[in-house]
């Protein structure tokens, strides 16, 4: 069976690598820009709010080992959906939440899911996280690759702007 690609959009992307990477059946989570209008972007370009792109992470995984929904699941548990201009101390556009589908079935999975935390009543807030088309994706920069590999102790300071103690009080 061939590989699929996954997109998600949480804010800082160096936050959203880990908890996929880790996970069996992942191949590769590359951190990049999409959703903008401006071809190749650089991390400073995004930064300045002209480009329209949001940080995000594009995962290539083996469906035979983990499916898209639990990829989903996984995406829900990291992020605030109910932020839709940033994630804990990211503010901005660049940070908001979407989840970019590739086919018109992990839109069905996506939506289905969305629905389900809806409906679940956990967030007194609506569920602002938007789904929406995917479009180009470039790859960051080297140096923001892996970036919880290369700087742990920088990684652990954005984990706990916010982001840690969120999910333990909402998904734990």
């Amino acid at each position: 069976m061939a590989y699929e690609t996954a997109i998600f959009a949480g804010g800082c992307f160096w936050c959203m690598v880990q908890p996929f990477d880790t996970q069996p059946g992942i191949v590769s989570v590359r951190s990049g820009y999409t959703g903008g209008h401006t071809v190749n972007p650089t991390y400073e370009q995004v930064k300045s709010h002209t480009t329209g792109h949001t940080e995000a992470v594009k995962i290539t995984f083996d469906p035979a080992i983990i499916s898209y929904e639990q990829l989903v699941e996984i995406y829900w548990h990291q992020t605030d959906p109910t932020d839709a201009m940033g994630q804990f101390q990211d503010r901005g556009d660049n940070y908001r939440p979407v989840i970019f589908v590739n086919s018109d079935e992990q839109r069905r999975i996506a939506t289905a899911s969305r629905q389900k935390l809806i409906d679940s009543a956990l967030f007194a807030e609506p569920i602002v996280t938007q789904i929406e088309d995917a479009k180009p994706f470039y790859e960051a920069e080297d140096y923001h690759q892996d970036f919880y590999k290369k700087d742990p102790k920088r990684h652990e300071a954005e984990e706990n702007g916010g982001r840690n103690q969120f999910i333990q009080r909402h998904w734990q």
